[in-house]
């Protein structure tokens, strides 16, 4: 019996049915792309699995392939149950991730990347058109050029086109992250080439034109508000609950997937016990507030630490795919931290501290728009950085949707208070003492050494306002050591302490040692009396946390301390 392999990275749904990947089934969402709009947008996080949906449409609407329909989807539930509109279009379709966004060679690249697809259009379907159709569509050096060339002969012989574009604002948001607004404007605004381009497209949707369907796919609608003066190019469906699950994994899927390698004797262990391993890791995004029923999984998340764990038979070493980060760190520079610890950088030091905040999901904005903080929180949700918890005082309540994107903020956060020269710690410096407080209980010198950097840094001194700073500090720092998994109080949502220092056991196991933190902040003028009441209540909260069944599940082993810090300013009075 031929094992099923892991499709990590495969997004050519040819391979996936020919060489016997294990595909998770999606194509029950072709019906309800059909009765739902022509021309459908859909917004996901990066490595969500939307590229291979885009090419799983492309084999079946595809007249090219019309014939290969039974052989392709037989099995999947399309296949049993196709539309009237299977193989009935000719398509065309751009992958802009592959543009160069270099100013200097952009204009060069995005026509170069569009004509590789024209002249693939024109070698499929060539033969449909008069003649001299292929010559001439070569002959025209601009994208829209092309494009307006194929649209009106596509309009004289009344041939239906399906257009799919993935990634429509991966160079847009590199430029407007490397280069700055100016550039970006001028691709978007006035006479830019990248507008004209989707006036274009525009003008071939509407009317008689032959563009009869059309999927769009990227990671914001900040582009797409700008080129088009306002999204009115087709319906953005990202937040549609009926299309929550289209892209990602369900958990369902994830246990029929995780059921099936244990049935073949490749799953080392119980579903239950590997899904809880990924889940904390890789679920909980929700793209409709109302379905936060059916959380998603990232699915390139899942694939990875599938393909590390079949045959390896144990959890990889590293749980976030370097794949992810790269990804993350090429947005990076949109989220704008800036210099001065402003608005942005405040959100997700609050975000940090408290797991959560409250805004709303505009569904367009353009980009001199992206500092406002509702914009702001709108953007990191598209880019998958919060998710929607439910709703709170009739707003929508986004969060932070798992460890792995934790560990992306804290990442963040940090690069704010170095590249604002407000605080810097020695990362190595810190991983190694705690190490020593993980294996040797020795946890006073890595608080000390947090103080007195506090202290020494004479610069974060007039930034401090209160508890919250402080925490920030401590959650963004000891989160991107590698051996405990922070886990805010915002969790247990009780009252209990601060933040909860669970031991990584997955990769080190013989770790001796877990904690519980409770940071209080005094004035700087409280008396004796004040701090002894502050130590009190910190006592409390901590023996409350420690009871809490998520504490007893998951230490193991290890011997629990609890940990006390008091503030008095910059000075830490209170280490016990």
């Amino acid at each position: 019996m031929t094992i099923k392999k892991i499709p990590y990275g495969v997004t050519d749904f040819e391979m996936i049915r020919k060489e016997d990947y294990y595909f998770v089934d999606k194509t029950r969402y072709v019906e309800v792309l059909e009765k739902t709009a022509r021309f459908f947008f859909l917004i996901r996080p990066r490595r969500f699995g939307k590229s291979l949906f885009i090419n799983m449409l492309r084999w079946y609407y595809d007249i090219y392939r019309r014939d290969r329909f039974k052989e392709i989807f037989e099995g999947l539930y399309i296949g049993s149950h196709p539309t009237a509109e299977q193989g009935k279009y000719l398509v065309l379709d751009f992958n802009f991730a592959d543009v160069n966004p270099d100013p200097d060679r952009l204009l060069a690249s995005f026509n170069d990347n569009c004509s590789m697809r024209f002249d693939l259009f024109a070698g499929l379907y060539g033969h449909m058109f008069n003649p001299g159709f292929a010559s001439e569509l070569k002959r025209l050096k601009n994208a829209d050029e092309k494009l307006n060339y194929l649209i009106g002969q596509a309009t004289l012989l009344d041939l239906p086109i399906y257009l799919f574009i993935d990634e429509y604002d991966n160079f847009t948001n590199a430029i407007l992250a490397n280069v700055g607004n100016e550039h970006y404007r001028k691709l978007t605004h006035g006479t830019g080439f990248f507008r004209y381009f989707f006036n274009k497209l525009k003008e071939g949707a509407t009317g008689n034109g032959p563009i009869k369907r059309m999927f769009i796919t990227g990671v914001s609608p900040v582009t797409m508000d700008d080129v088009t003066s306002g999204f009115n190019i087709g319906a953005n469906m990202s937040t549609d609950p009926r299309f929550n699950g289209i892209i990602g994994f369900s958990e369902r899927e994830v246990r029929d997937m995780l059921s099936y390698y244990k049935d073949v004797d490749t799953l080392a262990g119980e579903v239950d016990e590997v899904i809880g391993m990924m889940k904390p890791w890789y679920d909980n995004y929700c793209f409709s507030r109302e379905s936060l029923h059916e959380p998603m999984y990232n699915s390139d998340m899942v694939l990875y630490f599938l393909n590390h764990y079949l045959p390896l038979r144990k959890v990889p070493e590293n749980m976030i795919d370097n794949n992810i980060r790269t990804d993350y760190n090429k947005l990076r520079h949109l989220i704008r931290l800036d210099k001065k610890m402003g608005m942005n950088a405040s959100i997700i030091q609050d975000i940090v501290t408290n797991g959560e905040t409250i805004g709303t999901i505009k569904t367009a904005f353009p980009a001199e728009d992206l500092a406002k903080p509702d914009n702001f929180k709108s953007l990191l949700y598209y880019f998958g950085l919060l998710t929607i918890r439910g709703t709170k005082w009739g707003s929508t309540l986004l969060a932070i949707p798992n460890l792995t994107v934790r560990e992306q903020l804290y990442s963040y956060l940090v690069e704010a208070y170095r590249s604002a020269d407000l605080f810097s710690l020695e990362m190595d410096r810190l991983g190694m003492l705690v190490a020593s407080m993980a294996y040797e209980g020795n946890w006073k010198p890595v608080f000390e050494y947090f103080a007195s950097e506090l202290k020494r840094q004479s610069s974060i001194r007039e930034f401090i306002e209160g508890e919250a700073h402080v925490k920030g500090f401590l959650l963004a720092y000891l989160g991107l050591t590698r051996t405990y998994i922070i886990h805010p109080e915002y969790e247990a949502n009780k009252g209990y302490a601060d933040f909860y220092m669970m031991p990584d056991l997955l990769h080190q196991p013989e770790i001796v040692y877990s904690y519980i933190v409770e940071v209080k902040y005094a004035r700087r003028d409280a008396s004796a009396p004040e701090i002894e009441s502050l130590r009190t209540e910190a006592a409390g909260q901590l023996k409350r946390y420690a009871e809490d069944p998520k504490v007893r599940e998951t230490k193991g082993n290890t011997k629990l301390r609890l940990i006390t810090l008091i503030f008095k300013g910059w000075d830490l009075v209170a280490c016990d």
